[in-house]
């Protein structure tokens, strides 16, 4: 008759751990035994879980705070671009004019006014060309 070693049985089970019905030994996972019901480590404390409350509504606060100047800066960023169109769109009719009045044969009192500064500008840029020239030539000297 062949004897073999009984596994022992135990009367109760250790606290935390589950025994298979087939063979008495515990559970495992890897090669480890696994524990029953719950993660590791202490349990948080009453205290722990009202800091814990009280760090996530504050949290919750700062978040709606950056949400509520994203939202403002953005507002503000759109009511910029839209009076940059309505700027550019006056200043597109404007040139519209000018070209309706020039193709009629009217030069508009604007143009020459632009003309005339931008002939004064080229003519002072090439006076301060010259006087530049000259100090130049001083220099070399």
């Amino acid at each position: 008759m062949n004897e073999t070693n009984p596994v022992p049985q135990p009367e109760e089970s250790p606290p935390g751990f589950h025994f298979d019905e087939q063979d008495d030994r515990p559970k495992t996972s890897g090669g480890k035994v696994r524990r029953i019901g719950g993660r590791r480590g202490r349990k948080p404390s009453k205290i722990d879980q009202k800091a814990k409350l009280e760090r996530s509504r504050q949290s919750a606060r700062e978040c709606r705070a950056r949400k509520k100047q994203k939202y403002l800066y953005l507002e503000e960023t759109v009511a910029n671009k839209e009076r940059a169109i309505c700027a550019l769109r006056e200043e597109l009719d404007m040139y519209k004019q000018w070209c309706r009045d020039v193709d009629k044969g009217i030069v508009p009192p604007e143009i020459k006014e632009a003309l005339k500064d931008a002939k004064q500008t080229a003519e002072t840029s090439e006076d301060l060309n010259q006087s530049k020239n000259i100090m130049d030539r001083e220099t070399q000297d």
